[in-house]
């Protein structure tokens, strides 16, 4: 499943707010993907952390092509190396933007990031686009 599905951070939201204000909720933007080897097997099965740029890379190195799920706003794959199917989830601008929504949707005090140390340029242009950057 994605990352941060929009859904599920929506419900996350919701909750939040109902015991929180929200001009003190900083909602958590991850900045990676996750590249699972299948069948998925609970407490066997290890994903690998990737970041954006891999992912793509990833797509493109293996004949994959990348789709997007309505529901979870989140771009994903499937691909097979060595004679096992892959799944990888991964963030992109389409499901960026959706969380960047959120925040101004729920008038939410901002938002933090998961993995800040993965380079994906697109992402920095694209909260400069949609929000005022107050550097710390």
């Amino acid at each position: 499943m994605a990352v941060a599905p929009i859904n599920q951070v929506r419900r996350v939201v919701e909750y939040a707010i109902t015991e929180i204000p929200a001009n003190k909720i900083h909602l958590g933007i991850p900045n990676y993907g996750y590249d699972w080897p299948l069948p998925f097997i609970r407490g066997v099965t290890r994903a690998t952390t990737i970041n954006n740029i891999q992912a793509v890379r990833i797509a493109i190195e293996n004949g994959a092509v990348i789709q997007f799920d309505p529901v979870a706003q989140s771009p994903y794959f499937y691909y097979w190396l060595e004679g096992v199917e892959h799944e990888v989830w991964f963030e992109d601008v389409r499901s960026l933007q959706a969380k960047f929504d959120l925040i101004r949707e729920y008038e939410l005090r901002g938002c933090g990031y998961w993995q800040i140390m993965q380079w994906f340029r697109a992402n920095w242009l694209l909260l400069q686009n949609n929000f005022y950057i107050l550097k710390q």
